[in-house]
């Protein structure tokens, strides 16, 4: 006879073998030379656990995979119930063109029953299973969230100015590079990188980082925008399992004095200088001729000289005349007298107004837009 017949070792039925049945990657072992009405008798197409827990962050939401807490970003966990639903499903072995869906139930805040249906072809045979599944979220505290609500913090930051506070609009940009820093980090998968905290007292910004090399990095950054210097202070605090020592450094970014759009008395007898860059040596303009000045190398950016005013302080006032290449006649805003002062270069000669500051050296004309806060080149 040409074909192959056996007898199925349960019930003793006569069995066809399949002629692939010898190929590679055939099904094997006792159950392939079962009848299909007892190979189906106890035939499962999913194996399913009875539940599945996520655990989450209550906190920063995070989800909890393997050994590891993963940032997900989820609004809610719906998604994150099927994923954990497809990971934990096993589809047997000998099915093929196997395909399934999943409609979530939502039953309380805490539980999402997953109801799923499967399809595949065994033995040639269409089958289908349905299999409901509860997926409990478990809402714990991850290890980062528990070092911020423990006060943990490896650096402080301190923002301060030489010789003055920092102003309010100082220390929100200072706060701000601290944020986009710590975003960046934890866009590269670092949890790790936070900011404990950040408070504000009489002598400018404290910020608590969770790490040395992260605090010194804002310090850096800090004084990139603003101009100024980081100086680093460490103290010990305790020591690892190891018998290493542990140490949390301070890093103190100090602004410089003078700011961009300060106007400053150096008294070298030249007038007045609105400061424009308080990066490296510090630059500005005379606001007597508009000539361009820059501190020497010795100097830096605190030069010897006293503030007159800002240019914040500065008022509109109606410009009279033009005497010269050198004097103008503006109507003082005070007094409403009219008064010749110097004419700077920067000023334009058609206009109906310009801006004056008076101070304890008279009144000066200023520019138009007040000089901004950057990087030099």
């Amino acid at each position: 006879m040409s074909e192959s017949r056996q007898f199925c070792p349960r019930c003793g039925d006569p069995v066809e073998r399949p002629p692939d049945a010898d190929l590679p990657g055939s099904p094997a072992g006792r159950d392939a030379t079962l009848c299909d009405s007892c190979y189906f008798e106890d035939f499962e197409l999913v194996d399913a656990p009875d539940r599945i827990e996520v655990k989450v962050c209550s906190q920063c939401g995070a989800v909890h995979r393997g050994n590891r807490w993963v940032d997900v970003g989820a609004q809610d966990y719906t998604d994150i119930a099927v994923e954990e639903t497809a990971e934990a499903l096993g589809v047997h072995v000998d099915a093929r063109e196997v395909s399934w869906g999943v409609e979530p139930e939502q039953v309380d805040q805490n539980t999402i029953r997953m109801h799923t249906l499967f399809t595949g072809l065994i033995r040639d045979t269409p089958l289908q299973e349905e299999v409901t599944v509860p997926v409990y979220i478990a809402r714990q505290t991850c290890d980062r969230c528990g070092r911020i609500a423990g006060d943990y913090w490896a650096s402080l930051v301190q923002v301060r100015g030489a010789n003055r506070t920092p102003t309010t609009e100082e220390m929100d940009r200072a706060e701000t590079i601290a944020e986009e820093y710590i975003a960046e980090r934890e866009a590269t998968g670092d949890r790790n990188a936070f900011i404990t905290s950040a408070k504000r007292g009489p002598d400018g910004l404290n910020m608590k980082i969770s790490a040395n090399q992260m605090g010194e990095a804002i310090a850096h950054r800090i004084v990139r925008e603003f101009g100024g210097n980081v100086s680093a202070a460490e103290t010990l605090v305790t020591e690892d399992g190891d018998g290493n020592e542990v140490y949390r450094v301070t890093f103190v970014a100090r602004l410089p004095e003078f700011t961009p759009g300060d106007v400053i008395d150096l008294d070298d007898g030249d007038g007045p200088v609105i400061v424009t860059s308080a990066h490296g040596n510090l630059k500005g303009t005379r606001v007597e001729t508009g000539e361009r000045y820059e501190a020497s190398h010795e100097e830096g950016i605190a030069p010897d000289a006293r503030k007159l005013g800002n240019w914040d302080d500065g008022q509109p006032t109606t410009l009279v005349a033009i005497e010269d290449d050198r004097a103008v006649q503006v109507l003082d805003p005070e007094t409403f007298e009219t008064k010749t002062i110097p004419r700077p270069d920067y000023m334009d000669p058609d206009a109906d107004e310009v801006r004056v500051l008076r101070s304890r050296a008279g009144l000066h004309v200023l520019p138009d837009e007040r000089p901004e806060s950057h990087a030099d080149a």
